[in-house]
């Protein structure tokens, strides 16, 4: 089990994407960029997390001279799985701890940026009230689905222990798999209540008619 990050302020290697990532989620990426594939190998080695931030301009794949704009909030992951496919190219899987807010950023030299993050606390359990407990109930709904199909485990978008009776446990995997723009999401990341998280999710739930 990987230990919860103490220190309030860090540097912290970020990895801009196009997702926006929820603590508890899982998120599997292939690398291939230099500055990545250095990054992925040092914390495998240190056992220690990089951040996943969202694009708001630029794009995933390095180009040159490109202007890129990061989000305010990210969330840390620990790589608990790799797979070498070549010595150019690792398959990884990593699992999202805790959100931080990025304070500034820096790109270094070889490509990779490094932000000055403060880390936030874990999200508190808090259990579902009885007037979103639809929200939960159409989750495990829909794992019992995947599971009556046979898929896959590793092909599930989300990993055990399912904690369908947790506001933010519910609310973060509804996040990760609605059809809800950036923008919304970032948002969404951004509350530090999850129980104000799950309220808005379940008003978008039941705006779709799944609820």
């Amino acid at each position: 089990m990987n230990t919860p990050i103490q220190t309030p302020i860090q540097a912290l290697p970020l990895f801009p994407l196009g997702t926006v990532l929820f603590p508890g989620g899982i998120l599997p990426l292939q690398i291939f960029e230099v500055r990545y594939l250095d990054l992925v190998r040092r914390c495998l080695r240190e056992g220690s997390p990089f951040g996943i931030i969202s694009l708001l301009e630029g794009h995933e794949v390095r180009k040159p001279a490109e202007q890129v704009s990061l989000a305010r909030f990210g969330t840390l992951v620990h790589v608990d799985e790799c797979e070498a496919l070549s010595p150019a190219l690792l398959r990884i899987r990593c699992k999202a701890s805790q959100r931080f807010e990025l304070l500034d950023a820096e790109q270094q030299q070889g490509g990779l940026w490094v932000g000055r993050v403060r880390v936030l606390d874990t999200e508190p359990d808090i259990a579902l009230p009885d007037d979103l407990a639809s929200a939960g109930r159409r989750l495990g709904e829909l794992l019992e689905s995947l599971e009556e199909q046979n898929v896959a485990a590793e092909q599930w978008p989300f990993d055990k222990p399912y904690k369908l009776t947790d506001c933010a446990w519910v609310a973060n995997r509804w996040c990760e798999i609605l059809p809800m723009n950036k923008d919304t999401k970032l948002q969404m990341l951004a509350l530090d209540n999850p129980l104000i998280r799950l309220e808005l999710v379940n008003d978008v739930l039941i705006e779709q008619g799944l609820v």
